[in-house]
Parts: C-alpha cells; sequence; structure tokens
C-alpha cells in the first residue's frame, strides 16, 4: 500500500467503494487458492450488528448500546451487572480475535492456535505462571463485587460466542482454518480477563531488560564504561514528579506539605554493586539465551525499553481558561492493529449506591470497567511508574535442589503440558525456587553458566563452586497474587480525592503513576504499586541467590508512597521522570527512570504559557501533546555546525541544520539529516564497542576478542581480530537513542578527548580520533545512508520518508501468509515526532528509523465540561479487517488531531449514529 503522508491515510470509503476494494482483492486472491474461500461474504460475516433489538441473555432489564459515527460505544443500563454483561457481549462483537490471541498468551497455550513456532513461548509463559496468579488472585484476593462483575462481564461475551463461530466470529478465524482446521473458541472466563492484567505489568515492568543489558555488557566493556553508560537521573536538571513532602519515618507516612531533608536512601541500599556486579561478569552464556527468550514475549506485547512509558499531566483552574482543571494522558506502547484500547463509555441510567457507575474512556478488550478516562466526578490518567520490581537471581543447583544459605532446598515442582495444534504435545517440569521460577529451564543453552569470570568480590560475597553452571531465577510482584482489578472499579467509582486514594492502594500490579482531577477544581498525583525494598544489593546486577541478605526484606508501605494534593505551582507533570529526588526520600525506588527528556519539555512549555498569569486552553494541551521537539538536537547540533566539513557533498547536508528550530515535523530534511546523524553518532561511538548479544542481528563487524589484550597482529603478521555478529532484533537492541543516551553523549560531549569519542580500532592507539573526527566521520555516513534511502537531491528529503508507521494485525499480520499479511495490515504512514519527544514516536538508532512505539491513545479532559474533552486512538473500533471503523481514528490521530467526546446523555443522544436494544 502507498505510504501516506503525514497521517493522510486512505480517506474514509462508501460503503460501495469498500465492497468493490474487497472484491479486487478476492479476485487477486483466487490464483493462490484463498479466493474461493475469502469471499466478500466471509470478509463481512463478522461485522457486528449495531442497529435493532438483540436478546441477550441473564439481562435483569433492556440495555441501550449507542454508537456514533466512529463506532465508538456507550452502554446505558440499570445495574452494574447488566452494564458489565452489555460491555462483554460489544467488545466480543468488535473485538474477539483479539480476546481470545491474548487470553491463549496469558495461559501460555498460543501452541494450540498457532502450532510449534509458539512452543518456547509458551513455555517460557508457563514457567511464570501468569494464568496460575490469576486464578489465585481471583479465587483468594479479589472482592465479592469485582468478582460479580467479572461473572457478568464473562457471560456478556459467552452470549455471544453461543451464536457465533469460524468467519462469523472474525476474518482471522477463516484464515486459522487453513492451518488449525476445528478449531472452536471456549467459553470466555473471569480468570481470563485477570490474567490480562499481568501481560500489561510484563509490558511495563520496570528495568529487568537493564538488569541483563548490564550484565552482558561486562563481557566486553569494564564496570566504569557500564556506569558511564548509564549515568546518575539529573535531578537539578529535570525535575521530579513530587518536588516537596517529606516521609515521617516515625510513622512510615509521608507527607505531601513537609519539609523533606536529605536522606542517605539508606532502606535496602546497602551493598549496591560488590556482590551483584562481580556475579554478572560471568553471566554471560546463560543471559544471552535469556535475553533472547525473554524478546520472543515482549514481541507480543512490543517492545519493552526507554521508549515505553507515557505522558500524563494535569493544570489547576487557576492557570486554564475554563477555571476547572485540564488533564491529559497519552500512554506510550507499542503499534498494533487493533489498538491495545478500546474506547468505551459505561453508564448507569440513574446513578444511585447500587448502580454507581457513570464513567467513560479506554478499556482492555477482555476486561471490564474504564482502565484510564473519567467519570462524573473526577478523571485519572496513567503513565509507568518504573519502580524497580523484578530481580534476576543467579541459583546454584542440582536436578532437584538449589543451595540457600549453604542448605540444599528441594525445588517446588510442577508439570506442564502445551498442547501443539497440530502436532505432538509436550510436558514441561517448571522448577520455582523462593527467589521465583527458574526461567533458565527454557532453553538448552542456559545449562552452561557463568564460565567464564569469578562471581564476588568481596570477602563477603564468595560463592559457591560453578561446576555446571549457575542458573537463573525470577523474582517478580506480578507473580504474586493481589487486588488490582478491585483498583479499576475503586477508580470507575471514585467521587474525590480520598476515594482516589484509597483505590490507588489496591493498584499493586503494574506500578503507574496516578494524576487525578476532579469537578470542584483540585488535582493530586499517587504513586502506587507494590514496591519491594532490598536488605542487600540494589537490583541493577542478578544478585546471588544462595544468600539470603539479598532477599527482599518488606514493601513500601502504601502510606510511604509519594503523592500530592493542590501543589503551589498549580500543575502535575509525569512522563516517567523520576518520582521524587531520592536524597530526600529514604525508600530507593529504582536508579533506571527515564531521564526527564520528554517531563521537562512538558514542564517548560506550561510554566512558559502560565508565567505573567497567561492561561492554558484545550487546544494547548492538545498541541502540547504533539509537540515535536528534539532535546538532543538542542545539544548535538551547535558542535555539528562548528565542524569544517571540506566534502562539498557533505557540507550541503551540514547547510540543512542552519537555523533549524529542533522540530522534527515530518516534512522537515534538517530532522530527516539530524536523526540520520545521531543515530551514525551513536553506532561509531558506542555500537561498535558493545558485545554481540546488544548489537542488531546480522550487523557484523572486525573486532578484538574479548579476552585479548595483545597487538592486533601476531609475529607472522596475521590480524588477530575476528568476524563477529550481533544476535538482537532490531526493536530491542543498543544503543536504541533514547534519552538515557542524550544524557550519557551531554556528559561527553564537552571533552573531545574521551574515550567514548575514539574509534573502535584506534582506541587503544595514538592519535585516535577525537570527537570533532567521529562527528564528522557520522555526517559523512549520514549523507551516504540518505543519499541511498532518499535519493542524492537533499531538497527532497524529509523526516516522515524515514521515519514510518505500519500498523500489523495480531499474529497472522506478522506470521501469516503474504496475501493475508496484505489485507490484514495497514499503512506505512509518515510521522513527525521522535524519541523522547513529547510526541514519542519512538524509533531504536540501532535498528533503523521505522516507529517502534507510539502513543497509543490521547485524551484531554476537560473538568468544566466532559461534553468538551477530546479523546483519539491509534487505530478504530473494530477489530474487523474491512469494516469501517477498522483504521478510521489513524489518519486523525497521525496528524495530532482529536475527537469530539461526548459523555452528558444529551451529547450522546446527539452523536449517536446506531443504536441497539440489548434486551432479556
Amino acid at each position: 500500500m502507498p505510504a501516506n503522508k503525514t497521517g493522510s491515510s486512505p480517506k474514509k470509503k462508501s460503503r460501495r467503494l469498500r465492497l468493490i476494494v474487497i472484491a479486487v482483492v478476492l479476485l487477486l486472491l483466487g490464483g493462490t487458492g484463498f479466493g474461493t474461500y475469502w469471499s466478500i461474504s466471509t470478509v463481512r460475516a463478522s461485522f457486528p450488528e449495531t442497529t435493532g433489538s438483540l436478546q441477550l441473555k441473564g439481562l435483569s432489564d433492556p440495555v441501550q448500546v449507542k454508537r456514533d459515527g466512529h463506532g465508538i460505544p456507550q452502554i446505558y443500563g440499570d445495574s452494574p451487572e447488566d452494564l458489565f454483561r452489555a460491555q462483554g457481549f460489544v467488545q466480543a462483537q468488535d473485538r474477539f480475535w483479539e480476546m481470545d490471541v491474548r487470553r491463549h498468551m496469558t495461559a501460555g497455550r498460543l501452541s494450540e492456535m498457532f502450532g510449534s513456532s509458539q512452543v518456547e513461548t509458551d513455555a517460557f509463559l508457563r514457567t511464570m505462571g501468569w494464568r496460575r496468579v490469576a486464578q489465585k488472585e481471583y479465587d483468594t484476593k479479589l472482592s465479592p463485587a469485582t468478582k460479580k462483575y467479572l461473572r457478568a462481564y464473562s457471560a456478556g461475551v459467552n452470549a455471544y460466542l453461543k451464536d457465533h463461530e469460524g468467519k462469523a466470529l472474525s476474518v482471522e478465524y477463516a484464515a486459522l482454518g487453513f492451518k488449525n482446521d476445528g478449531y472452536k473458541p471456549e467459553k470466555w472466563t473471569p480468570v481470563d480477563s485477570v490474567a490480562w492484567l499481568k501481560a500489561m505489568a510484563w509490558d511495563l515492568r520496570g528495568n529487568m531488560q537493564e538488569e541483563v543489558d548490564r550484565a552482558l555488557a561486562s563481557s566486553r566493556l569494564s564496570a566504569k564504561q557500564i556506569e558511564e553508560l548509564y549515568p546518575s537521573y539529573p535531578y537539578s536538571r529535570n525535575k521530579p514528579i513530587v518536588q516537596g513532602g517529606a516521609l515521617n519515618e516515625a510513622t512510615d507516612e509521608f507527607d505531601p506539605k513537609a519539609t523533606s531533608t536529605d536522606s542517605t536512601g539508606s532502606a535496602g541500599a546497602a551493598g549496591t554493586v560488590n556482590g551483584a556486579n562481580g556475579a554478572a561478569q560471568g553471566l554471560q552464556s546463560q543471559l544471552t539465551s535469556m535475553s533472547k527468550t525473554l524478546e520472543k514475549v515482549p514481541a507480543l506485547l512490543g517492545p519493552n525499553g526507554s521508549g515505553i512509558g507515557s505522558n500524563s499531566w494535569v493544570v489547576s483552574g487557576r492557570h486554564t481558561t475554563t477555571g476547572k482543571p485540564l488533564l491529559a494522558n497519552d500512554p506510550h506502547l507499542a503499534p498494533q492493529l487493533p489498538s491495545v484500547w478500546y474506547q468505551m463509555g459505561l453508564h448507569c441510567n440513574q446513578v444511585t449506591s447500587k448502580c454507581p457507575f457513570d464513567t467513560a474512556g479506554y478499556t482492555f478488550s477482555g476486561m471490564p470497567g474504564v482502565v484510564i478516562g473519567h467519570n462524573q466526578d473526577i478523571s485519572w490518567g496513567m503513565t509507568n511508574l518504573g519502580a524497580d520490581v523484578s530481580d534476576l537471581y543467579l541459583q546454584k543447583v542440582t536436578a532437584s535442589h538449589y543451595l540457600y544459605d549453604g542448605k540444599q532446598v528441594p525445588f517446588r515442582s510442577r508439570e506442564e503440558t502445551i498442547k501443539v495444534a497440530g502436532g505432538k504435545s509436550r510436558t514441561i517440569t517448571v522448577r520455582s525456587t523462593n527467589n521465583g521460577p527458574i526461567v533458565s529451564d527454557r532453553d538448552e543453552e542456559l545449562t552452561n553458566v557463568g564460565k567464564s569470570a569469578p562471581v564476588g568480590s568481596g570477602a563477603d560475597d564468595v560463592a559457591p563452586d560453578r561446576g555446571d553452571g549457575y542458573a537463573v531465577s525470577l523474582k517478580w510482584t506480578a507473580l504474586s497474587p493481589s487486588n488490582s482489578m478491585d483498583a479499576v472499579f475503586g477508580l470507575n467509582r471514585a467521587r474525590n480525592f480520598d476515594d482516589f486514594r484509597k483505590a490507588a492502594r489496591d493498584f499493586a500490579v503494574p506500578a503507574q503513576n496516578l494524576i487525578y482531577a476532579d469537578t470542584k477544581g483540585n488535582i493530586g498525583y499517587q504513586a502506587p504499586g507494590s514496591i519491594p525494598v532490598r536488605a542487600k544489593g540494589d537490583g541493577r546486577y542478578p544478585a546471588p541467590g544462595w544468600d539470603s541478605r539479598y532477599r527482599w526484606s518488606k514493601f513500601i508501605p502504601q502510606s510511604a508512597l509519594p503523592w500530592e494534593y493542590n501543589p503551589d505551582r498549580g500543575y502535575i507533570v509525569t512522563a516517567n521522570q523520576a518520582v521524587i529526588d531520592k536524597k530526600k526520600y529514604p525508600y530507593p525506588l529504582t536508579d533506571d527512570w527515564g531521564y526527564g527528556a520528554r517531563s521537562q519539555r512538558i514542564t517548560d512549555l506550561i510554566e512558559s504559557k502560565i508565567k505573567d498569569g497567561g492561561k492554558i486552553s484545550t487546544d494547548d494541551m492538545q498541541s502540547l501533546q504533539t509537540d515535536n521537539s528534539s532535546e538532543i538536537a538542542k545539544v548535538l547540533t551547535p558542535y555539528l555546525l562548528k565542524i569544517n566539513v571540506k566534502d562539498p557533498f557533505v557540507r550541503e547536508a551540514q547547510k540543512l541544520l542552519e537555523g533549524w528550530d529542533y522540530t522534527q515535523d515530518a516534512d522537515s530534511s534538517a530532522a530527516a539529516y539530524f536523526n540520520a546523524v545521531w543515530r551514525n553518532t551513536l553506532m561509531l561511538a558506542f555500537g561498535e564497542k558493545m558485545p554481540k548479544e546488544l548489537r542488531v542481528k546480522g550487523q557484523c563487524l572486525r573486532v578484538r576478542p574479548a579476552e585479548d589484550s595483545g597487538p592486533l597482529e601476531d609475529l607472522d603478521g596475521n590480524t588477530r581480530l575476528v568476524r563477529e555478529c550481533g544476535t538482537r532484533d532490531a526493536d530491542q537492541a543498543q544503543p536504541d537513542g533514547g534519552d538515557r543516551w542524550y544524557e550519557v553523549v551531554r556528559k561527553i560531549i564537552k571533552d573531545p578527548g574521551n574515550d567514548w569519542w575514539k574509534t573502535a580500532g584506534t582506541r587503544n592507539q595514538p592519535g585516535a580520533a577525537n570527537r570533532d573526527e567521529l562527528l564528522a566521520e557520522a555526517m559523512k555516513d549520514a549523507r551516504s545512508e540518505l543519499t541511498a534511502k532518499l535519493g542524492k537531491n537533499i531538497n527532497t528529503w524529509s523526516w516522515g520518508r524515514l521515519h514510518r508507521l505500519t500498523l500489523k494485525n495480531q499474529t497472522l499480520g506478522t506470521e501469516g501468509p503474504g496475501v493475508v499479511q496484505w489485507m490484514l495490515n495497514r499503512g506505512p504512514w509518515d510521522l513527525a515526532g521522535g524519541e523522547a519527544a513529547v510526541n514519542a514516536t519512538g524509533w531504536n538508532a540501532a535498528g533503523g528509523y521505522d516507529v517502534t512505539w507510539v502513543p497509543s491513545m490521547r485524551m484531554v479532559v476537560n473538568l468544566d465540561n466532559f461534553d468538551k474533552s477530546r479523546w483519539i486512538n491509534l487505530t478504530g473500533a473494530s477489530g474487523h479487517a474491512y469494516n469501517a471503523h477498522y483504521t478510521d481514528q489513524t489518519e486523525k490521530w497521525a496528524k495530532g488531531e482529536l475527537l469530539p467526546w461526548a459523555f452528558s446523555k444529551t451529547a450522546v443522544d446527539k452523536s449517536t449514529d446506531d443504536q441497539l436494544a440489548l434486551t432479556p
């Protein structure tokens, strides 16, 4: 399909034109054998009924489903059970394929749908046991009301399944029939809904990848070099979320009005690197393999890295044109088709204590309630808090035992049988320790553990004999039952800040920054989550599992977690920056924050608007969401312009940067060239010095063996360099170019002789390349690269032509036959924005310029008049290819536009295009 300039996707077609397109596609497919099966009736068979009347068994009273011109449903009922039953029915109408894939993933049962290619992924997911934990949560943790709502939701889904199967559910089931004939979805259960929170927790799991990467980097880089690549958070430049307050250590309660004093951050901070860092240095074989295993799961949910996060901010009414708060949110996740979000309203016809819901916003297909949005009194948003809630532990093991404090302890073991479509079932044994399941069991290479380096560096960090190697276990808060599902309904019902904070206390996993505003004019923030305190170590490297001193000693009390209410500055910004200055807070939350490029840009723009009494409008909030400014360009460009470029071919490109305002519009040639220079700078200064485990798969270099410190040639004149190829997927490789790398470069940019500026081949030689020589080389390489990609004429260059988004349908859109992918996928779109910009259309500099994560939705909530709020989704309401609402919001989303968001019954009625009555 042709590229869409600056988000201009194919215009909304009439029904007739859509059918003509489908007919042409099917004619083209006819010669492949698909045509006879993929008829127009097959494609349209799953389109939902959205008008008239349908019976829904189990309803106590009729329910109205009102859809606007974009197919977004608003549901009206007389009881919570009726609302959630209808929600399940409606989401199954639009998104059941997505729901079915999700529940198979969380249960480790993808092989039952897609065959042997998913066995390893299933084995890893079974080892973590998401579904088992979700079952325990449902059985032992959730409130009776939450269980009742989950059962009602499941009944609604199953009512739809009873009358629909195969192609009538989704066209993907017709395609699946070629590979897995006879597959029929099982009934939906409440645990299917609860388990999805585990998948989202995995997507937002904190610093696990950084923990692995630091350990892998130790094969080629020194401890000092690794620390240079993970600099400390710049508290003095990029403000944390909570800028005041203090913890009363006597009561373990945080007081946002108290005056803080410097704290040592001593709780759990002892022994930060000694034993753990030493242990990490001997982990190459098992961590390399485990890294590959970890990548298989994010491939289904999206890349996990510095781009995964979100923006949210709230501005007090004293700084707005409305006189009431304005709240904005845009979570950054991997692009998916359909979007991970599903817009919806849930309205009790009469709001009472028995029917307390009048809420609208963004839901997850497969889960009842609204996750982000507003009700009639309050609004809330979320960004990833990023707390360190997982640790990898080295384990000295035998076949049946592991070593702990000098004693042999038997594993807790269980067998799991993985059924495989079209193949034989596979049985695996899951072994668990008191520090979590042995995740290294899922790869044969992990039997050779830690063969190269000694473990531990101090007298109290003596490691056991390595023998055949160490295993690796995973301890993660999401593997313990919690009642996070209760928090969803608590937020939906909340009427004030006290209710909001009470609901937040239940939000154990994933830990999120929660912002708040209400119709009375109040704004607030709460950091919730189940966050461990380590007795020894800081969670930055794998820890010795045989030593009880490295166990989690407790969890930060909910009362001690930072919060704010109506701060004097009149606004709150959360964008994955540090929550609070660690010098002023005794509990370590993490050292792997986002580095604050987005949050500080948002803060600066808000402050520039409100200074001297200025006011912020809804339009301003929307405009801020699409700010494309590049923070690293402001740092690096002045140095690039000072370089004396003699080659006229390169000089022509360098001139693009003269007078550039650092904005990354889709049509900007300067942005295209700068980002190419940035990418090549990172590769020359850092990428070529990384171990193969962190470099892009297939990217090969001639390098000195890690253990070889001798001359580059032997006595016979033969080179000692060897060919070494990267092993990482492109969207996971390093250096990824995120704002951690901004900080790395910022710290060395004024030091032209820094070792990082020396190229890999000459770093130990006299006269090695310095900063300006490296930057000149990067400018030359970027010019050549863009000439090859975009043409010789720089006037035709544009950032959007490099920076493209392709939306891919789940599973079959990536793994299915080419013709099926062609039918299900959409794009590409040429996008503005960039890595660590407020308009965070992220890309991985090691892998290329394609968009790998996006603002998955955007909303601006007007607390003065909810009907003047605005929202947009990445794709559309429908999960059915060729339905009018499959990607009907994408064009506007890519341009930074928002849709009107009707909330009151009067406004909803006015915007309704289709109305469906669900009757008992």
